[in-house]
């Protein structure tokens, strides 16, 4: 297990150098002078001149990279020429908000997916099936904003149960946060649990199928525990990719979800930093969330060793 891992951690130190030259090269390789953008309207030649020298503008770009690399090696994402704030200040602020809406979105959407799917290949073909296969297509065909507008409206506007916008910290009011958190990781959750279901329900219809099922059968085993422990866990590589994949993406794909509820995660702090022409923030951000988009791979990797043994001894 040791030398899997030790294989692993090797194979993703060349992505992980590729994603940092490709998030440097955002603002390196924008038309035009970076200073000027980011100094906007306060663009004088000496402020101009002195903005230059002070991010290295004026050095080879290959230089630059190193130098940035090393200060990232150094934990330094830089700071906004517009807050002050660190990258790392600002990425602490804000992370814990999407962290919490990343896990409940997903929570939701596997306690949606993962029955669904194993009720549909019990039963595969039947009228349960064909249902939830059918509205497993529908709710992918809808995008986010539009979900998330029918669920303030039924929720918020007609039956008034939860709040349509707004944020409370988790230490001060528990219970508050967590309404304000049930419409926008609803919203995520129900785009979700289609993939979910759907790639879980294909892989246990082709898992039941395999001859120890039959034999699971024919020692009288109940129906149940076929299903959640002979035939759920082989079924289970394809869903921890997906979920691996879900959960990267959400790092930092929750930028319409969190503009419409107003929530100040990762995804506002993304938009703001594109109104604002913020490119340290962007740049530091785009970093991190690649990172994590890699390391959440990582795991999933890890994971694929636990369940099948055979992986990381190099027979499958």
């Amino acid at each position: 297990m040791l030398t899997f891992v030790v294989r692993r951690l090797l194979a993703i130190l060349p992505v992980l150098l590729a994603v940092s030259l490709l998030t440097f090269l955002i603002a390196s390789l924008l038309p035009g002078d970076l200073a000027y953008v980011i100094l906007g309207d306060q663009a004088t030649p000496e402020n101009v001149a002195a903005l230059r020298h002070d991010m290295g503008l004026d050095q080879p770009l290959w230089w630059r990279y190193l130098s940035w690399l090393g200060h990232v090696l150094q934990g330094d994402l830089g700071r906004s020429f517009r807050t002050g704030q660190t990258v790392l200040q600002a990425v602490a602020e804000r992370f814990p908000v999407s962290l919490q809406l990343m896990l409940m979105a997903e929570f939701i959407g596997l306690l949606i997916g993962v029955p669904v799917a194993i009720a549909c290949a019990a039963r595969a073909g039947g009228a349960f099936d064909r249902f939830m296969t059918g509205s497993a297509f529908a709710m992918l065909s809808m995008p986010s904003f539009l979900v998330a507008i029918l669920l303030i409206y039924l929720f918020a506007v007609e039956l008034r149960w939860l709040p349509a916008t707004g944020y409370v910290p988790f230490t001060e009011a528990p219970l508050g946060n967590l309404r304000f958190f049930v419409l926008p990781a609803l919203t995520l959750a129900l785009a979700e649990w289609p993939g979910i279901m759907r790639v879980l329900r294909s892989d246990m219809i082709a898992t039941l199928q395999e001859d120890y099922i039959a034999l699971a059968k024919a020692k009288g085993l109940k129906p149940a525990r076929i299903l959640f422990v002979h035939a759920l866990k082989p079924s289970s590589l394809t869903l921890v990719t997906v979920t691996g994949i879900n959960i990267g993406r959400l790092l930092g794909g929750t930028l319409i979800v969190e503009s419409i509820f107003a929530l100040p995660g990762i995804g506002r702090l993304l938009v703001g930093a594109i109104y604002t022409r913020d490119l340290v923030i962007l740049q530091g951000v785009v970093l991190l969330v690649a990172c994590g988009f890699v390391i959440v791979n990582f795991i999933v990797d890890m994971l694929y060793a636990v369940l099948d043994p055979r992986i990381r001894h190099g027979h499958a």
